[in-house]
């Protein structure tokens, strides 16, 4: 809950009108969270928020497109007349299309998932950072993958999804980035870690995953509402934490 406010916690998830981002956006809900479901395509986010709103979600909608400035700087402004922000969730990412293999795919389909998956979170981390900061627990949770673990791809490669030289690399810099922001912010109350879903069925994999988004977002959940002096800078998936 924000510094001198009686409001009940708010939290953004980013990406959030469909997939892990909807489910992490109504399971934060029911948690007792107000929740801003972020997305960039106007008619997907409504019918999320009507959707989440007719089953007795506390949510409210958030313009966003995590590649663009202004986007961005509109949607921290909106948080800020909503009251501020406890809880941020960088979910929002795209896989980069077809093919991916590193003879194969093209410097701008690799460039196009860095600005999301990467260059995004902390686009829209350090704007909503100013709002976390005077929150009483902060927390900031990225949705990565194991398909980022460099230490898994190298130990198991067949186990942890196919050739990848756009989507998954844009993982392991995410990881990266997690820790260098928990080293930045060591000093400070807010907590920052990263996630894994697990293999779970959505629109990034034509639906092919083995997990619902519902048990996907249950590892995000429970780094929003960490308690405080909790740990930060770490991955793990719901089994506990993961390697690097």
């Amino acid at each position: 809950m924000t510094e001198n406010s009686t409001e009940k916690k708010t939290a953004l998830v980013t990406g959030a009108n469909k997939g892990i981002g909807y489910e992490i956006a109504a399971g934060l809900s029911r948690l007792g969270f107000r929740v801003g479901v972020g997305a960039r395509d106007a008619g997907r986010r409504e019918e999320a928020v009507a959707k989440l709103r007719a089953d007795g979600h506390d949510v409210f909608g958030v313009p966003l497109d995590v590649t663009d400035d202004a986007s961005v700087a509109a949607a921290a402004a909106q948080l800020e007349a909503e009251g501020g922000l406890d809880v941020l969730v960088d979910n929002a990412a795209i896989t980069g299309g077809m093919p991916q293999e590193p003879t194969k795919v093209s410097a701008a389909q690799v460039l196009e998932v860095v600005d999301t998956n990467v260059v995004g979170v902390i686009r829209v981390t350090n704007a909503m950072l100013p709002l976390l900061r005077r929150a009483s627990s902060p927390r900031i949770v990225n949705v990565s993958s194991t398909v980022g673990s460099l230490a898994l791809q190298t130990a198991q490669a067949e186990a942890y999804g196919p050739i990848s030289a756009a989507y998954s690399p844009t993982k392991t810099y995410l990881n990266a980035i997690t820790i260098q922001y928990a080293k930045e912010l060591a000093d400070s109350n807010v907590l920052i870690n990263a996630g894994c879903p697990g293999y779970v069925a959505t629109d990034l994999n034509n639906f092919q995953g083995l997990r619902t988004p519902e048990q996907g977002a249950s590892v995000f959940l429970e780094l929003a509402t960490l308690p405080d002096g909790g740990p930060s800078g770490t991955f793990r998936d719901e089994t506990g934490l993961q390697p690097w």
